[in-house]
């Protein structure tokens, strides 16, 4: 006989994998809590959700909102020339997907659920739809895919008022650790290339937002956009737990005077079962193109010695400038350390992250991937000592290999904590955003890794010998590297307990309020 579910909790993801992989494992931990859970995604994303999503659970549903990805372009007849499509209001072909999702979210709540839930658990990236909900009397719960640091270090530099700090001052948060500190250096850090964009219209309009939110940290002295983001919410959901970040979810807590609960890290069922053993990527996610075979990344992996290789990904979505890729390459070259070397499509490039558009493209995309770096020659000058992946590459495989010994980085929380609950420590390598803040937490808090710098030990572009100092010096930390292993034994047992427990708090908390 079926269960019958207690109540309707929905979910709202904002795009990319990055966001939409934690939400869905939301989804997952919810529904065990009998609630039926409904995500809520744009139809482009629907080739991102697996079957096995909906087979998890009967109380596991999918609602896919129609919206139109931008034109692709097209031949002119008799030009020979391609038809650019117009550019989209304010710049940005995100404005017209959101205004679509937003219609469609108003009938879906008007029309075509036919329940009222007891809450909407909405990414933080896509609070301009809290209005929606709060317009239907469904209370609001802010998510967060990312750590508690972020949050926190932004809330503390805006209290500590860091905007009048001076070169080489370093200025202690009340309430947070004193390794936590500000430097001066670490406000003058943020994304190369493009500035960051408002996650608020330019014209003063509400609703959707014209572009996407940079999660850099504010202007100094500035108030977090977080803050702004969360206004109105009743509770705080972080992608985190208690053995990485107690302090910071207490932290956030206690300024936001909101209900606070780590229910991470949100990694797929089959890495909370298997630890210590090789983790089998095609088992979990989706393939993508790429130039091996997981068959093939294992048997190269087998070939190395304990802990010898050092892996190199900077995600799908950000990465060094073309001249740092150069100066990567020339430090592999010269080094005797095995490595992988992970390469995305358009790398050294910059601008709205494809995975954000649902696969569709404009000309100028196109020639930014034609264009992007790689390491021409590298692979017949290091032999077999380096494989350099083009593409999807098996992430979760590699970090669960013996053979590999430490991670390049940028620290995304979502590589940042597959690393950490493998053992592997990390060099961190920050491009923007909270990843500045999450390397900080693994270098100066969890002590499983160090940040690279330059020479004068500043963020900023790094040279070959830079990154070569890095590699050996992480790779050569008997400390660190004990550190990640000894950090790693929390998350043997699955799932951690503080947050099942979290998950069954807020639970109790949301049902409260729907009584």
């Amino acid at each position: 006989m079926d269960l019958e579910a207690a109540a309707d909790i929905f979910v709202l993801p904002f795009l990319g994998q990055g966001h939409l992989f934690p939400a869905m494992e939301l989804c997952k931990n919810l529904s065990s809590h009998r609630y039926n859970v409904t995500l809520i995604i744009p139809s482009h994303l629907s080739s991102s959700i697996p079957s096995t999503f909906t087979n998890h659970s009967s109380f596991i549903h999918v609602v896919e909102i129609s919206v139109s990805s931008p034109p692709e372009t097209a031949d002119e007849p008799g030009s020979g020339k391609k038809e650019v499509p117009p550019p989209a209001p304010m710049g940005n072909p995100l404005h017209n997907q959101n205004i679509q999702m937003g219609e469609g979210i108003k009938s879906f709540l008007s029309t075509g659920s036919g329940v009222r839930p007891t809450c909407v658990v909405i990414d933080v990236m896509m609070s301009w739809s809290k209005e929606i909900f709060v317009n239907h009397e469904v209370p609001v719960v802010s998510f967060f895919t990312s750590g508690a640091i972020a949050s926190t270090m932004d809330y503390g530099k805006w209290k500590a008022q860091v905007g009048d700090m001076k070169p080489g001052e370093i200025r202690v948060i009340p309430g947070l650790p004193t390794q936590m500190a500000v430097t001066f250096a670490d406000l003058s850090r943020g994304p190369r290339g493009k500035p960051q964009r408002s996650n608020r219209p330019a014209d003063g309009n509400t609703g959707p937002p014209s572009g996407f939110r940079g999660r850099g940290p504010p202007t100094p002295g500035q108030k977090p956009r977080w803050l702004d983001e969360v206004d109105g919410s009743v509770a705080l959901l972080i992608n985190t737990c208690d053995h990485l970040e107690r302090l910071f979810i207490d932290y956030l807590a206690e300024q936001t005077k909101l209900p606070v609960w780590g229910v991470g890290p949100l990694l797929p069922e089959q890495f909370w079962k298997s630890a210590g053993s090789i983790l089998h990527d095609h088992d979990m996610r989706s393939n993508h193109k790429s130039n091996y075979t997981e068959d093939e990344v294992i048997q190269w992996l087998e070939s190395k010695p304990y802990g010898s290789v050092i892996y190199i990904s900077f995600g799908s979505e950000v990465g060094p400038s073309i001249e740092e890729y150069k100066e990567l390459a020339k430090s592999l070259e010269e080094s005797k350390q095995p490595f992988i070397w992970v390469i995305q499509p358009g790398s050294g490039k910059s601008g709205v992250p494809r995975s954000f558009l649902g696969g569709a493209h404009t000309d100028t995309e196109e020639e930014d991937e034609e264009e992007g770096y790689y390491p021409e020659g590298l692979d017949v000058k290091v032999g077999k000592r380096g494989l350099i992946i083009t593409g999807w590459a098996p992430q979760l495989l590699i970090l669960s290999h013996p053979s590999t010994g430490g991670f390049l980085s940028h620290c995304g929380w979502n590589s940042t904590v597959e690393a950490i609950g493998r053992g592997v420590p990390i060099l961190a390598w920050s491009i923007r955003g909270d990843q500045f803040d999450n390397a900080k937490l693994v270098a100066k808090h969890l002590k499983i890794g160090h940040i690279i710098s330059n020479e004068d030990g500043r963020h900023g572009k790094l040279k070959r010998d830079d990154i070569a100092a890095g590699i050996e010096k992480l790779m050569s930390d008997e400390k660190v590297r004990n550190q990640a292993k000894e950090l790693s034994k929390e998350f043997e047992s699955g799932f951690p307990v503080s947050s099942v427990n979290g998950l069954g708090a807020f639970v109790e908390f949301i049902s409260s309020k729907a009584t």
